[in-house]
């Protein structure tokens, strides 16, 4: 089992990533500018006035005043979206899709994403309405209910919509077994090990413990099985399944929760000024969304180095896990040996870029563990 990393991969994936990280550059920046247009030039009470023309049922207000705002931002930002998520993926050889599946994607998505957010926002209006200044903690007790329904839910509802999942055959049923045995030793109920195709997308590989309760799974990329060995196979579900045995779903929801508690608290305190200094008429007022937009964004950029900074030292904890648990430390060196060759995954990036964007170890320090691992 003899990985290399490929150095001319390794060029391209250090390309590759600052490509992306100058789109995501320029995506918030857009982002923020379009919020502060809409608050300067009076558009949002412009909007607000003339959609009360019809209507003055806050039920009503709220989608159409979101739908016009979130409208003219997609279809503007289109084009960016178009050459991240389709032109760059293919200009390195990373995607499989289709320019018409890669539209079909996006329909599906605004098709799933767009009345679970409006029913998000219809809530947070009503709690805008109805609790005066609490209205952050019944925002985020409702998150909280969302985000728990939604991990639930999601494997069996919404994934399937975007791939085919089925359980592994008896060509697979090897690693079925051991994957099913590992889950057994982490005291993990799965419904079964379910493969999908990836490979319609992209040619990158990954896996994951979906679910909770009784809709947790094993699924693995079509990509994973055909090109990665058993065992290797068996160190990243290993990974997965670290997450399980610490706990990691709850606790990283528990610590979101708390994030998006204290995003929402002191969006009410920035709220507030907002209100004063561009004549809104209270906090319900929906002319003030894009106020409430630009705080919440402005909160997730300062907390983001936080939150992957506790990213990375539980999946730190899951590698020590896998390592344990399986033995294989070659296999798991070769395994992210493999997943940085096939991924373009960059295996040394600079620190300020782990500190600012990585929820996960860089690979090259992964690897490396693995290599050294005495064991715990």
């Amino acid at each position: 089992m003899n990985v290399i990393l490929d150095p001319e991969r390794q060029k391209q994936a250090k390309q590759y990533a600052r490509i992306r990280r100058r789109l995501w550059l320029v995506d918030t920046l857009f982002s923020a500018i379009y919020a502060v247009a809409w608050l300067s030039f009076g558009w949002a009470t412009a909007l607000r006035d003339w959609l009360t023309m019809f209507t003055n049922n806050p039920w009503l207000l709220v989608p159409l005043f979101v739908t016009i705002f979130g409208g003219i931002y997609l279809i503007i930002n289109l084009p960016l979206s178009y050459y991240n998520e389709f032109v760059l993926p293919h200009r390195f050889g990373q995607s499989n899709q289709t320019f018409r599946d890669w539209v079909l994607d996006q329909f599906k998505g605004l098709a799933i994403g767009a009345p679970l957010g409006l029913l998000l926002l219809e809530l947070l209006y009503l709690a805008l309405r109805l609790t005066g200044d609490l209205w952050w903690l019944w925002a985020a007790g409702g998150l909280l209910l969302f985000t728990v329904l939604l991990s639930n839910l999601a494997p069996i509802l919404i994934m399937p919509l975007f791939n085919k999942y089925v359980p592994l055959d008896d060509e697979h049923k090897e690693l079925a077994d051991r994957l099913l045995d590992l889950a057994r030793r982490a005291n993990t109920k799965v419904k079964g090990v379910f493969k999908f195709d990836m490979s319609k997308r992209t040619k990158e590989a990954n896996a994951a413990l979906t679910g909770i309760g009784n809709t947790r799974r094993i699924v693995l990329g079509d990509t994973l099985i055909n090109e990665f060995s058993v065992d290797e196979i068996e160190t990243v579900l290993a990974h997965e399944l670290g997450h399980h045995v610490h706990r990691d779903i709850p606790f990283l929801i528990a610590f979101g929760m708390l994030s998006t508690t204290l995003s929402l608290y002191l969006a009410s305190l920035a709220l507030k000024w907002a209100i004063a200094a561009f004549g809104f008429s209270g906090p319900a007022d929906v002319a003030a969304f894009p106020a409430l937009a630009l705080i919440l964004g402005a909160y997730g950029l300062v907390s983001m180095p936080i939150e992957n900074a506790v990213s990375r030292w539980r999946e730190r904890m899951a590698d020590d896990y896998a390592l344990q648990v399986t033995g294989k430390k070659e296999a798991f060196a070769s395994a992210f040996t493999r997943l940085a060759n096939q991924n373009l995954g960059e295996v040394d990036p600079e620190k300020w870029v782990v500190f600012m964007f990585h929820s996960h170890p860089p690979l090259g320090e992964r690897i490396a563990k693995a290599h050294t691992w005495k064991g715990i």
